[in-house]
């Protein structure tokens, strides 16, 4: 939970030719008070998911938010060129069994709960269910490059998942997995020579998990590597009765640091 400055209009005081005297350069005398939000404070927030409609005059008892879901973080602002916030962009992922997608939410529909034992402290909530999440379609960034499709994705040849099993873990399907337990995972290869690490999930339109990039190579986050696989070719086994994975692919970190530079 975050301390912030906020306004419930959210419209982060950036349309200040609406306020300034026309007289005026574009410069204002503003002082923040207790009632703004600052934008670099309201991205990184989380945002929980109601499935019914919440009361924004009321002040939420204490951990309230235990009977919702935490869907997600704001990475990003959509401002409109009149300097309105339109859109308000939320990776989303985990809970549902999938793995991270940003996707773009109407700020309208966000409400902002304040806690009621701490004025300071604000909660952001959506009202949906976990299916229309699900079918939500992703978010672009750059419309001019709309994101590549695997027939548009450089050749490279498909690797066989390699079989292997490791006492106390188990092979698990990736419906079974979430974007905390994969992200950041250390994927081995021939001889259980460690290549690198996962670093973010790509999904399909359906929102299911497709491919996955690993920063291949590297030392202390210098030198990495993005290589794209798809999840076809990794073997991923979980620990039994817990969330840890240990990650497979039949590649040596040599000839993964030889495939195509994944560009995002």
């Amino acid at each position: 939970m975050k301390t912030l400055m906020m306004t419930t209009a959210v419209c982060l005081t950036m349309a200040t030719s609406a306020v300034a005297d026309n007289h005026m350069t574009g410069f204002m005398d503003y002082s923040v008070t207790n009632n703004d939000l600052l934008a670099s404070e309201f991205i990184g927030m989380r945002v929980y998911r109601a499935e019914e409609d919440v009361d924004v005059m009321t002040n939420m008892a204490p951990d309230a938010q235990t009977e919702w879901d935490d869907i997600g973080e704001i990475n990003e602002l959509v401002i409109s060129p009149d300097g309105n916030v339109i859109a308000v962009i939320v990776g989303v992922g985990g809970f549902l069994g999938v793995g991270e997608k940003d996707v773009a939410m109407d700020m309208n529909q966000i409400h902002i709960l304040r806690e009621a034992d701490d004025a300071d402290d604000y909660f952001l909530v959506i009202k949906s269910s976990s299916d229309a999440l699900k079918a939500a379609p992703s978010f672009a960034r750059d419309m001019n490059k709309p994101e590549m499709d695997a027939a548009a994705e450089p050749k490279r040849s498909m690797l066989m998942a390699p079989d292997v099993k490791r006492e106390g873990y188990a092979k698990t399907e990736r419906t079974e997995l979430t974007t905390e337990m994969l992200t950041g995972a250390r994927v081995y290869g021939v001889d259980d020579e460690d290549v690198g690490e996962i670093h973010s999930l790509l999904l399909d339109d359906k929102g299911a998990i497709e491919r996955a990039v690993i920063d291949v190579g590297g030392f202390l986050g210098m030198g990495e590597k993005p290589v794209a696989v798809t999840f076809d070719e990794l073997t991923i086994l979980r620990k039994d009765g817990g969330d840890e994975v240990q990650v497979y692919i039949d590649s040596s970190q040599e000839a993964l640091k030889a495939q195509p530079t994944y560009e995002k």
